[in-house]
Order: C-alpha cells, then sequence, then structure tokens
C-alpha cells in the first residue's frame, strides 16, 4: 500500500546513480527568453522522479532534451556512464529512453495494431509475445488492436503511445502528464504498469499534475524560474497549487 502523508526528499541510494543530468540550460529567442538554468538531478534503477510546475514553465522542455529530441544549450547527461547530449547528429534518440509527450506520435489511419508493427519493426522484445502476457497486456492494449487512431478515446491513444515509447525495451521512460484528462480505469491501466516496469528496475521521469502520479514518485523536484529544486509534497494538493502559482484560496474566499 502506498504511503500518504510527507514524502521525502533527502533519501538517496547509496549506489551511484544511473541517470544523470547535470548543469542542463535552456533559452530561445537568442538567449533572450532563458528556460532552464543549470538543471540538474538523478535518478537509480527502480525509482520514479516526478518533475512538478505549473503550466508553461518548462517541463516539457526539459523533457524533450532528456529525451534527446530538443538540443540543450548546456550541460550533459549521462546513462550508465554514458553521455548523451552531445551525440553526433547522425546518431538517433538513445534506445535506452523511451520517451511519451503529451502529443500522441502515432499514425491516425492506421490501426493500434499496424502501428506497433512499426515500432516493433527493429525491436528486441517479441510483439506477439507482449500482447498476449506482457506490459503491453497489462496496458489493456489487445481490446482495441484493430481500432484505428483516429476512432480511439484518449486514454486508448495515451495507452497505445505508452505501449509504443516502450517497444525498444528502454531502461527509462519519459512520461509528458501521461494521466491528464483520462477517465478512472485508464489511469489505473497505467499505473499498474508502471508499477511494474519501475518494480523491474526501470526508471521513470514523470511530469504531472496528478495527486496519484504525484504520490507514486520518490523524488520530487519542484520546476520554477528556470531552476529545479526538490520538493517536499505533503498530502495537500491544495497547498501545492499555492506553491505552483501563488494562488491562495484564502485570498479567494469571500470576507
Amino acid at each position: 500500500m502506498k504511503r500518504k502523508g510527507r514524502k521525502s526528499i533527502v533519501e538517496k541510494k547509496a549506489d551511484p546513480p544511473v541517470f544523470l543530468a547535470s548543469q542542463i540550460s535552456k533559452s530561445f529567442f537568442h538567449g533572450k527568453k532563458k528556460v532552464l538554468e543549470n538543471i540538474s538531478f538523478d535518478a537509480h534503477g527502480g525509482e520514479c522522479i516526478g518533475i512538478l510546475g505549473a503550466n508553461g514553465c518548462g517541463k516539457s522542455t526539459l523533457l524533450s532534451i532528456l529525451a534527446g529530441i530538443l538540443k540543450a544549450d548546456s550541460g550533459s547527461l549521462f546513462l550508465n556512464g554514458t553521455e548523451l547530449l552531445h551525440k553526433k547528429r547522425s546518431q538517433k534518440t538513445s534506445p535506452a529512453i523511451g520517451y511519451v509527450p503529451q502529443e500522441y506520435p502515432l499514425l491516425e489511419e492506421l490501426s493500434a495494431l499496424d502501428n506497433l508493427k512499426l515500432w516493433y519493426a527493429d525491436s528486441p522484445l517479441s510483439l506477439d509475445k507482449e500482447l498476449s502476457s506482457g506490459f503491453l497486456a497489462m496496458l489493456g492494449i489487445p481490446d482495441f488492436l484493430k481500432v484505428r487512431v483516429r476512432q480511439m478515446s484518449g486514454g486508448m491513444k495515451k495507452r497505445l503511445s505508452i505501449g509504443c515509447a516502450a517497444a525498444k525495451d528502454p531502461r527509462v521512460l519519459i512520461l509528458d502528464e501521461p494521466g491528464a484528462a483520462l477517465d478512472l480505469v485508464c489511469k489505473e491501466r497505467i499505473a499498474f504498469y508502471l508499477k511494474n516496469y519501475k518494480d523491474s528496475g526501470n526508471m521513470i521521469i514523470i511530469a504531472t499534475h496528478e495527486e496519484q502520479e504525484i504520490n507514486f514518485c520518490d523524488r520530487l523536484y519542484l520546476l520554477k524560474d528556470g531552476s529545479l529544486s526538490p520538493y517536499c509534497f505533503d498530502g495537500n494538493i491544495h497547498h501545492l497549487a499555492k506553491v505552483l502559482g501563488g494562488w491562495s484560496t484564502a485570498a479567494s474566499a469571500p470576507e
């Protein structure tokens, strides 16, 4: 059972981190708009790191850099001691990292199965096995294999996107607000998969506003004004909202 109450931000494992982001910075408009400034954090095997922050604070920018989609201005990213940010342009995004953006990376006119076949074309995993008894089965994807993407609900698309991101059997799974606007059943499917993924010794980096996902995280960080700092969630989602946006229920209440 998931423990409730204050979530520690100081507990760290003694072994060296497997995933290490160091001094990552990013700005736009020729340096006039600084979005990320010297972002640093780490993750160990079997750990979920949560990134909290208000809309527009740079969470998606940070995740895109970690996934190798967007280039950082400076900084380093290490996975098992291998630097990832300064690879040659000819090199593809590391197969050890799976990325689930807010947008769906799916072909609308194809079915779920056809999309999976494209992603699994050079996968070390067996598509048939994953559909019958693996993580794709955990996500409930076999229930809508023949449905075209354009006819799917948001929950179906999100689960399929996660299944595609995991096709290369990544060590790190990066998710950008995966539970946003999904129904309870879909959220539970995704939560069940993520727990099994993490329990297998893998790492999860997740940007979220969802209380269930926040409680699932082992450590939390707050991204605000371009800086990332450890955050201790006290179990009060209203207090978190105040921290993120400076909004106060007391200030808005009638006298």
